[in-house]
Order: C-alpha cells, then structure tokens, then sequence
C-alpha cells in the first residue's frame, strides 16, 4: 500500500479510530458475556480435577461472573466509554486473578490450571481488538499473577514441569502479541483502502451531479430557444390564417398560393419547434402515454392521405397494406401518428422521383409490427448505428442534399421505447430503406363515436384559444420538415419593454383603481387572490408585485411568505397593502420578507414614489447579481478544468444543433418576406374601409418575421464565426456596403463623417468584415436614439481608417451615453447584454470579436460615459499564411 500524505493520514486515523471504537465495545460486551458463561461452567473440571476445592472455587467462579457482567454493563456508560481502555485491561486480569488463586491454591507451578491463562491470551486476543500496547500489558499481567502465584505456593518441586509452563505461556503471549501487531495493520489498510474507495465514490457521485446539472442547463437552453421561437411563430400564423379566411375572397389565385407557402412554410418550422420540445419533454419524463381505442384502418387511410400531396410533388407511390386481423386496437394516436409521419416523411426525403415508399402493417403474435420500406438511397453501413441518435446527421457539412436536424428518427426511437416497443433499420446503399417497429398489441372493440382519420380542418373564430393552439399543433405534424436551404435575413429591431407591475387584490374596483394610476408609466398585470399571484410572478417575472393582505385562497402573508421561498421570485420587491395600520402588522408583513409597507387609504403620489424607489433599486440589485453569477461561474470554471471540456462538448453539440435549424428556418422567412411585399401590393385592391385592418394584420405579420430573423442572424453568426476564406477587402467598400444596409435606420437622424485612407485593403472576409460593421453601427445607432440632445448638437458616429506599420485601423466611434465602466470588461461576453428582455440576446459583439480573431485581428473599446464610445478594428494589411487562419479558426471553434 503505498504512504499516504500526512492531512490524509491524520483524516483516516481518526475515521479508523471511531470505527474501531464501536467495534470494540461490541466484542468487549461478547467477550465479557463468554467468559460469564464459561467461568461457572469449569466447576465441572475443578470438581474432576480437585474435587475438594471445587465449592470454594465454584463460589469464586461466581464473584467472577458476577464482575464479568458488571463490566459488560458499564463499558455502554459515559463512564466506561471515557475509560475503555483501562477496562480493556481489568477484563481479562479478572480471570487471570482467578486461574493465578487456583494455581496457588492447588499444586502450584505443577497445577493444570497453567492452561486457564493460554485461554485467557488466546480468547482475549481474538475477540477484543488489542493494540501493540494492550497486548504487551495484558502479556505481562499473565506472566507476572502466574510467576506469583507458584513463588507463594511455596518450594518448586519438579523444575521441568515449571519450566514446561512458563515456556508455553511465554510462547503464547509472544504469538499474542505479533499477532495483534500484524492483525491491526491489517485491519487498518483494510479500512484505509475502504476509506478511500468511498472518498473516491462520493468524488464520483458529486462529478456526476455536476454533470447531470450540466445536461439540464442545456435542455432548458433549448426549451428557452424553443419557446422564443414558438411565440412569434404561433402569432405569425394566426393573422396569416385570418388573412386566408376573411379576406379569401379579394385575392387572387397568386396571393392564395403565397399565402398556402407561407403557410405551410410555417407549419413546417412549427413542427420542427415541437419535436424538439417532444425530446426535452421526454427527457425530463414528462410524456404520458395514453391506451385509447384505435381504427387501424381509418387511421391508416388518414396518414396516406396527410402525405399524399408530398408524394404527389415529388412523383413517389404510396403503398399501404393492413392486416386483417387488425380492426381495432388499444394504443396512443398521437404517439403512434408521429411515429409513422417521421418514418413516412423520411422515406419520401430520400426517395427520388418514380420510386415508390410502402407502408405495412401486421399483427405478429402479441405484437403490432410496423414496417415501413422505400426504394431510395439507403444508408450506408457505417451509419446505421448513429442514425437514431439525436441530431446526428449523415452529412452534416454546410453544402449537405437533405436538409433536416436529425431530430425525427431520434424521436421515433424513445417513443418506440417509451410505449414499450423497439425499432431496428436495415439498407442497402443505393437500393433503399426499411424500418421495423414493434409495439405490444391489444385488441379491443370498434369504438362506437367515429374518429377523425385525416387533417384537422383549420380554427375558426368561435373556436376557443386552447382548441385552435391545439389544432395548430396537430395540423404541423402532417407537414414535412423540408425546405430548401436560402440566404439569411438582415437583422431587425426588437420592440422595447416597460417595467412590470404585479397587482394582486380580491377587490375589482381596486385593482381598476389601481392599473388607472400605474398605467400611464407600468403594463399592469392583474390577479384576484395570491395563488393566481404566484402563478402570475413565475410566469412573468414582474419588475415589482403589489399584495393586499387579506384575499381568498391565499393571502398576502402567505403570498409572500411563498414568493421568498421561490429562486425565480424571491428577489422581486414586495408591496404588502392593507386596512390595518397597527405596529404588529406592519412587522408581520416585514419579517416575511416584504420591502414596503402601505396602509389603506395611502396617496397615490406617495404610492408612484414608493414603486419608483423599490424598481431602481431591484435593477440595480439584479445588475449586481449577474455580475456576481459571472464571476461565481469564472472560479468555478477555473477550479474544475474537467467541467470546461464537457461544456465544449456542449457547446460543440449545440452549434450542430443550431446550424440545422438555422436551414431550416431560413427558407419559410424567405418566403414569408416575399408574401409580405406582394401582399402589400395588393392591399391597394381592397376597399378602403378594409384597408386598416388588411395593414394591421401585415404589421402583425412583420413583427413576427422580425423576431424570428434576429434570433436566426444571431445565431448562425455566432455557430459560423470564421466562416468564408481570407482576401484583401477595401475598407471603403465595405464601410460603404455598411451604410447602404442601415440607410433606413441613420438617414436624416444621424450625422455620419467618414475619414478613411485612399486605398486601405485589410486581410478579412468581405461579407464577415461588412456584418461587423453593420453590428457595431447598429449599436451605435441604437445608443444614440437613447440620449437626448441640446444646444445645437447633433447626433454623430465618426468612421476612421489608417494604417500603422503592418496592420489596418478602423475605428468607429460616435457621441452617445457610453458604456458603464464595470461592465467594460465583460461586453464582448456571450449572451452579456444590458438591454432589456426583447431588444437583444447578447450576441451581437460577441459574433464581432470571434470574426476577427478567426482573421487574426482585434477589436476593443474605449468609452467616456455620458460623452462617447469608440471601438477600434485591428486587421493584417497582407495576407496571413493559411495554416495560421485555419489555426485561428479552429481556436474560436473550440
């Protein structure tokens, strides 16, 4: 066993001492229990042996039990256990007392009862856990009572018999002793080694959490990014689905096919945003399954014809093929329906024109065996085990034929497993494709209602907004997943945000009163009692929650006591109102948590003044707590290198991930914008009292469009930061290419002064160097609309090129509020922004610095706040060697 250190030493010496500790006490208690019992129990030999002296011994024998088993009880006590040691010496020195006075009393150093002592050494020494010590003095104490017990007895008549004795005692206590000597190093490696092991094991369990922690941070990074995408998307389809019903009749047949593009452009990136949410779902154990009858047949007919249409485009046969013992059976439509719509979809991806996809369905035993075949590409042999893997995909390069996520065939296989069934594939390249599913089968009776076998018909306007959300839902499962791959969108605005207000009060004209006060400055929410309150905060996250103190189902203590507990809200400031104004109630209210105090009836004045303070000071707050998680996420980072590599497998995961989406979303935003401008166009046609809505819808449409192609440029810029090989670029050019993108946004509003050297060319990507530009103008576009200006100043970016020695100089600096000195260092961060939620993710500077790295330039930042910010470019004025960009560019991948 190799030495330990001397901290890990003195650690286990001690965890081995309390161990040993209960351990000897129990054997102690054993040995002491033996020894009652066994010490009558000679009287039978004494009375053999020396039948004289066999009532006094007996009488003796007793007395000894009699101590044993005082002994056996007071080793429990707090006494005993301060002196175990001392008892551990006494234990055996009482027989040994005894065997000595029956050697002495009988024929001394001729007496038998010599054996009585190698018992004592020998049982001692097995039961109670003798350290080097111990032994040598319980040794000692045999030795020095038997050499007594025959100098008293009187003359030592047979010397060899004295000697016989002595030498089997004093063989024994030597045994005794090495023995308990190699018996505890024994005992304490043994433990040593089991200590480390379960060091080692909780080291383990605790990386493991670590890391599970770790997976769910990222599922809930994609939840977040499905859900930002879901909202805008669902608002894009509700209009444009009013537009389809209401106005069908003042379009044309061209407008009617934009708008069924577009359309189902969307559903098809709806269907994508669900599947992925289905996977997080799962992942986190949160999909039931359901046992509801099932009209194979009708179901059967419904999915052929939910893809008739696509086969029809693409020139492939439909096959199916129900077995006859199948009528009806118990299973999860919905389940199983997403099932064969991937299977089928995936069939028809892969499948060229004039091949035929076949569905098949048969009853195998106790099993529903689902087959379904095509005649198309196959799949190599190499990737048949990856291809039910989440977001693998057989070509994942940015040129790639079959779009996709590689999300559908992943999805197909944990459901599979979640109903109880199992999936296997098997191809020939070039010969196609055939999936096996097999589910547990249950045959029931033909449901008496009929059931729906084809597409939902699209929501009307009586339907409820659960019902037409739901329907929306089914009705993208029956659109395929593939588009073609398009250029990106431009960048837009987001919308800006007020602070929220969370009004919770059982009283409707209170809560009137109060949203007609706080309106002009808040968006108010409203709730009735505090469980809607809480329901309200988590969803929310207002920026302040107004409680009164007395409502039904929950009240205002409660609310608060409760909205504390809580991580998501329990930073949010507290207003508690109520009719009482006693001094109890108001340090009730305080000690639970809430930061003011107001007592009806209270002045409105007082009560803007109140809110005003309690939301500067929670931004503030909250600034600080960022800052603070930064740098607890920095240490933690710099203690735990293990941790680093997982989150850049994580991080390495969701750029593949993201790269797929970002295809697939781009194609139904092209086609979105190109529906927009015709239909504005068309809107002339209309008549004029229709006219105001007809726009209101479009700007409803838009707005959406806008949201979803930020999310998409900034995530494609920052999955894709060095992509596009170097050149020489004319920085007037791109400056100028720049300007031209953002002429909408700074013309007439913003002064622009350009200063830049004849002829600068930098080493850069011209299409990579033209989207720094636009971010770092539209930046400063954005800082300046913020500040107000007087006394004839005007709004105004300077633009700068030069060079100095061997790199190119562009500097782009402009009069706005600046930047705040403590959050300088962190602004070209990932995801760090102080903008409010809505007008940006954090992405923008951070896609800069990572484009001009990979070209081996900078950038930085020089601000004054309340005067200027300026942010200067660096980049080579000659080419750079190709294995030095491909270097770079491989660092800012990692």
């Amino acid at each position: 066993m190799p030495e330990l250190q001397a901290p890990i030493s003195n650690e286990i010496q001690q965890a081995f001492s309390k161990n040993e500790l209960a351990v000897w006490v129990r054997n102690f208690r054993t040995a002491s229990l033996l020894a009652f019992l066994f010490m009558p129990a000679g009287a039978t030999l004494d009375r053999a042996v020396y039948p004289n002296y066999w009532r006094e011994f007996f009488a003796l024998r007793l007395a000894c039990s009699g101590t044993l088993l005082f002994l056996w009880w007071l080793v429990k006590t707090p006494i005993g256990l301060r002196c175990y040691r001392f008892l551990g010496w006494l234990m055996p020195a009482m027989p040994t007392a005894l065997m000595s006075y029956m050697i002495y009393a009988t024929d001394g150093s001729d007496s038998p009862y010599y054996a009585g002592l190698n018992l004592v050494l020998l049982g001692a020494a097995m039961l109670l856990r003798w350290t080097l010590l111990d032994s040598i003095i319980i040794f000692l104490e045999v030795l020095v009572m038997y050499l007594l017990a025959c100098f008293f007895h009187g003359p030592i008549h047979s010397q060899g018999m004295f000697f016989n004795n002595l030498y089997f005692i004093f063989v024994t206590g030597v045994f005794v002793i090495f023995g308990s000597y190699f018996y505890n190093q024994l005992r304490f490696r043994e433990f040593a080694f089991r200590f480390e092991l379960d060091k080692n094991k909780s080291e383990l369990e605790e990386t493991n959490r670590k890391l599970v922690e770790l997976d769910q941070i990222k599922s809930r990074f994609f939840a977040n990014i499905s859900h930002e995408m879901r909202t805008p998307l669902t608002l894009l389809l509700g209009p444009l689905e009013t537009l389809m019903q209401r106005f069908k009749d003042s379009f044309d047949e061209h407008s009617h096919d934009l708008l069924a593009t577009m359309h189902a452009n969307g559903m098809r990136l709806l269907k994508l945003i669900n599947d992925l949410l289905d996977l997080i779902r799962m992942e986190a154990g949160r999909m039931d399954i359901k046992h509801e009858p099932l009209v194979v047949g009708a179901f059967i007919k419904g999915l052929a014809s939910a893809i008739r249409q696509v086969a029809l485009n693409k020139h492939v046969t439909v096959e199916t093929e129900v077995d006859p013992q199948l009528t009806a059976i118990l299973a999860d439509r919905d389940r199983l329906e997403k099932i064969l719509l991937n299977l089928l979809f995936n069939a028809l991806k892969f499948t060229p024109e004039g091949g035929s996809v076949r569905l098949q369905i048969e009853k195998q035993k106790n099993e529903l065996v689902l087959i379904v075949s095509d005649t198309g590409i196959g799949i190599a042999e190499k990737n048949l085990p990856f291809i039910f893997d989440r977001f693998w995909q057989a070509d994942s390069s940015s040129r790639r034929k079959y779009a996709g996520v590689g999300i559908g065939l992943a999805l197909v296989k944990e459901l599979t497993e979640m109903m109880g069934g199992s999936v296997k594939v098997k191809s020939t390249e070039g010969k196609g494709t055939t999936f096996t599913v097999r589910l547990p089968c249950e045959l029931c009776a033909m449901p008496a209602k009929p059931q729906i076998s084809g597409p939902l018909p699209a929501g009307g306007a009586a339907e409820a907004s659960d019902e037409w959300l739901a329907n929306l839902y089914r009705r993208a499962e029956l659109f395929p997943a593939v588009t073609a791959i398009r250029g990106k969108a431009p960048p837009a605005n987001l919308a800006g945000r007020r602070a929220v207000v969370l009004v919770a009060d059982d009283e409707p004209d209170m809560r009137r009163y109060l949203k007609s006060e706080l309106d002009a400055d808040y968006d108010v929410l409203e709730a009735e009692d505090g469980l809607e309150a809480l329901d309200k905060a988590a969803g929310f996250l207002p920026d302040i929650i107004l409680l009164d103190m007395m409502m039904p189902q929950m009240d205002g203590l409660d609310a608060c006591r409760e909205l504390r507990r809580r991580e998501q809200t329990m930073n949010i400031p507290i207003i508690l109102l109520t009719a009482r104004a006693d001094e109890e109630t108001k340090f009730d209210a305080l000690e639970i948590g809430a930061n003011d105090f107001l007592a009806k009836p209270f002045s409105s004045t007082e009560l803007q003044a109140r809110i005003k303070n309690l939301i500067e000071s929670h931004h503030y707050q909250r600034n600080l707590s960022k800052q603070n998680v930064a740098l607890t996420s920095a240490i933690e980072q710099i203690k735990e290198t293990e941790m680093q590599l997982v989150q850049s497998e994580k991080l390495a995961s969701l750029g593949r991930m993201s790269a797929g989406i970002i295809h697939e979303i781009n194609n139904p935003l092209n086609y979105t914008l190109t529906g927009l401008f015709s239909l504005r166009n068309k809107g002339k046609l209309l008549a004029p009292d229709q006219r105001a809505e007809y726009d209101e819808i479009l700007n409803d449409v838009e707005e959406g469009v806008k949201r979803v192609r930020n999310i998409v440029s900034d995530l494609r810029a920052f999955t894709h930061p060095g992509g596009g090989g170097g050149e020489m670029v004319d920085v007037g050019d791109a400056v100028d290419a720049a300007l031209r993108f953002l002429a909408g946004e700074w013309k007439g509003k913003v002064h622009i002064e350009k200063d830049l050297a004849a002829h600068l060319a930098v080493w850069a990507n011209r299409n990579k160097l033209v989207h720094v530009l636009v971010n770092l103008l539209q930046n400063s576009i954005d800082a300046l609309a913020e500040k107000n200006f007087s006394g004839g100043a005007q709004r105004t970016i300077w633009i700068e090129g030069r060079t100095e020695g061997d790199r190119g100089v562009i500097v782009v600096r402009d009069n706005g509020p600046g930047i705040a000195p403590q959050v300088a260092d962190k602004i070209f961060d990932p995801f760090f922004t102080t903008k409010d939620v809505g007008k940006g993710m954090g992405l923008g500077l951070s896609i800069c610095y990572r484009i001009l790295h990979g070209y081996g330039g900078t950038i930085s930042v020089k601000s004054e706040p309340g005067k200027n910010c300026q942010f200067t470019l660096e980049l080579p004025v000659k080419e750079i060697p190709a294995e030095m960009e491909e270097q770079n560019g491989q660092l800012l991948r990692l």
